[in-house]
């Protein structure tokens, strides 16, 4: 949202995305066009191939300067689109990619559509430092069309939305149903097998087993269908596990908890858990890239394994255990965020970059 206010007062913006409340952004009162488009996020044939004639359509009958596209279907779709139609600069932002923990055809066929983006897109922009290395080394993109702005991240934190807020604590816990005296942890964001939630489910029998005052919340879409599946991993502490649906509001679920668990196989640059650390808590999460641009190993959080349940427990444990180890963590993890990732540093260098980019296609057009 701050980036299309920021965008709105200085340009022309049309978002095209897959929605179908086109009135969602009255609230904020901004001039932007929104088009729906039923891009999906798995490969769907027919799908796929409706939504790309949409979008040739919809860049040749409007004069767009400039084309955008976040998200690897998003990318693939709007980058052929956009170069179909001639539109002359286009940029498109890694973070994250599907294939990274994928084996045999399905690595070499998704890691070839991102090959196909990066080679149709005429600017690359990557949410971190450590995701942009990896897709270098990987061949996908070159280091000469590629940036990371700022100091990564898709938009930032506002430290004036997330930031320690005890007051609202007890309120959240008792609309919850969640005793005072809990530790809670944490999951936030799309529910599916590559966030790790099954590891985490496994690690958390194993902790409810000794600690029962301890609590697993899940707040975030069931993208899989599989939080029934999760709760069967947890059958012997079903009644320790919470779970909300899709939030506006994650801020008031981070002030309720103690520790933020992000347990994932792949990350471009987890928004989570720079939103946690703003508020004050620290992250016990998997050690990939991506997450090691967000997180400082025993400074600002702990990391494990991917897929190594047995130390994903025991940092945990180390956290829960410890009151004063993760009040530690917790003030270091704020003051690391509010330096390094406000979301005004993302925004300004986004619109630095297609000022930049901008000019370029106007003293093009002159010659």
């Amino acid at each position: 949202m701050p980036h299309l206010a920021a965008l709105s007062r200085k340009y022309d913006v049309t978002l095209i995305v897959n929605l179908d409340d086109q009135g969602f952004l009255n609230e904020l009162q901004l001039p932007i066009t929104v088009i729906s488009v039923n891009i999906v996020r798995q490969i769907a044939l027919w799908q796929d191939l409706k939504a790309l004639w949409q979008l040739i359509w919809i860049f040749r009958n409007q004069p767009f300067q400039l084309v955008h596209s976040i998200s690897p279907k998003g990318g693939l779709l709007g980058m052929i689109a956009a170069r179909i139609a001639d539109v002359k600069i286009r940029i498109h932002t890694f973070q994250g990619e599907v294939w990274a923990n994928r084996q045999g055809g399905w690595r070499v066929i998704l890691k070839f559509m991102d090959k196909l983006v990066a080679r149709i897109a005429t600017q690359l922009t990557v949410v971190s430092h450590s995701e942009r290395q990896f897709l270098i080394d990987e061949g996908v993109i070159s280091s000469e069309k590629s940036i990371v702005l700022a100091n990564g991240s898709i938009c930032g934190v506002d430290s004036e939305r997330f930031y320690p807020n005890t007051a609202m604590r007890e309120d959240i816990r008792k609309e919850l149903g969640i005793n005072e005296a809990s530790i809670v942890i944490l999951f936030l964001g799309r529910i599916n097998r590559d966030k790790g939630v099954f590891d985490l489910a496994e690690s958390f029998t194993e902790i409810a087993a000794t600690i029962p005052d301890a609590i697993l919340l899940f707040v975030g879409p069931d993208e899989e269908q599989i939080f029934e599946d999760i709760q069967r991993i947890c059958a012997s502490c079903r009644e320790q596990i919470k779970r909300v649906e899709l939030t506006s509001s994650p801020q008031h679920y981070l002030w309720a908890s103690d520790v933020l668990c992000l347990p994932s196989y792949r990350e471009g640059f987890p928004i989570a858990i720079i939103e946690a650390a703003a508020t004050g808590i620290p992250s016990v999460c998997s050690r990939i890239y991506g997450i090691t641009d967000a997180v400082e190993d025993g400074r600002t959080g702990l990391l494990f394994t991917a897929g190594k349940v047995d130390e994903l427990t025991r940092a945990l444990l180390k956290l829960i255990q410890n009151p004063d180890l993760r009040q530690q963590l917790g003030k270091a993890a704020r003051s690391r965020v509010v330096k390094l990732f406000p979301s005004h540093k993302i925004i300004e260098e986004m619109l630095g970059l297609y000022e930049h980019l901008l000019s370029g296609y106007q003293d093009a057009i002159i010659e």
